[in-house]
């Protein structure tokens, strides 16, 4: 972990000439007449990545907000997600294409990050999904390609069709509570960059004895210090808030650093599957 991270920190992404800004912001659930000033309010706090996705219908709101934001589309990061296949490789491939529309409807626009959200609607419709998010990388309608809550065996399996594997991203539920090790060891080997989402546990344990403890040593809020130990775990952390003050809070995360010591308390508080407040990836 460098300790020079700083809100601007990106990462690489596997097989590409694109980076991804370390740190994201989460919409799930931030309603359409909320949802375009959060995003605002996150892009003047700096943050430089959105996460939205076709199941949480604000995906037009968060393009909406950049651009009445005036930074160049260029500059901000935004992720999207498809949650089932629409019923032929051509519709399915149309619904994909939709959300790139409504994200950036200016000829040429993209998407930076389309991910599959789920494995769940099993090994065919899988498939046809991941080759309608190639066809989009093939229509540079989307940059980068990748699933979320994918274990081992989903992301093996798509070696049997995929063109592009390994999927660059992954994005799973990570929190001290539940750190998935055999997933992330897995993504890390094949350099697939990890996402973590709901690294704050939607404030469920904002009152642990330990984190309690370790927010006071370092004068930061209990979120700020699950956040920084996304960051240190080299996960990219999508916190998600409509408060405007914690989302400048949950940015504020560069004039401190998590030592060994804090590290461990945070590392030895996993749960395993039973800490999931989401789900843990299913690794057969």
């Amino acid at each position: 972990m460098s300790p020079k991270l700083s809100l601007s920190s990106t990462i690489p992404l596997t097989n590409s000439k694109y980076t991804m800004p370390r740190l994201g912001f989460g919409i799930y659930q931030s309603p359409t007449d909320v949802c375009v000033n959060s995003c605002l309010t996150a892009l003047r706090a700096g943050y430089r990545h959105i996460d939205s996705a076709q199941f949480y219908r604000n995906e037009s709101e968060m393009g909406e907000a950049v651009r009445q934001s005036g930074i160049p589309r260029s500059e901000v990061f935004l992720t999207t997600k498809i949650l089932s296949a629409g019923g032929s490789p051509e519709k399915t491939y149309q619904k994909c294409l939709d959300s790139v529309k409504a994200i950036d409807p200016n000829e040429g626009g993209y998407v930076d990050l389309f991910l599959i959200h789920s494995p769940s609607p099993g090994s065919a419709k899988r498939k046809e999904m991941w080759q309608a998010l190639e066809k989009l990388v093939e229509e540079n309608k989307a940059r980068s390609i990748g699933v979320s809550n994918f274990g081992i065996g989903h992301i093996n399996e798509m070696k049997d069709y995929a063109k592009i594997w390994p999927p660059q991203v992954n994005q799973i539920e990570l929190h001290p509570w539940n750190q998935q090790r055999e997933i992330v060891d897995y993504c890390r080997a094949k350099n697939i960059v990890i996402q973590a989402y709901c690294p704050l546990v939607r404030n469920n344990k904002a009152y642990e004895e330990n984190l309690v403890a370790i927010a006071k040593k370092h004068d930061k809020t209990t979120g700020q210090v699950l956040i920084r130990y996304c960051l240190q775990k080299d996960w990219v952390p999508l916190p998600k808030s409509d408060t405007p003050s914690r989302i400048v809070a949950n940015a504020d995360l560069y004039g401190f650093e998590l030592d060994g010591e804090d590290m461990g308390i945070l590392d030895s508080l996993d749960q395993g599957p039973r800490g999931a407040i989401v789900q843990a990836v299913k690794n057969d």
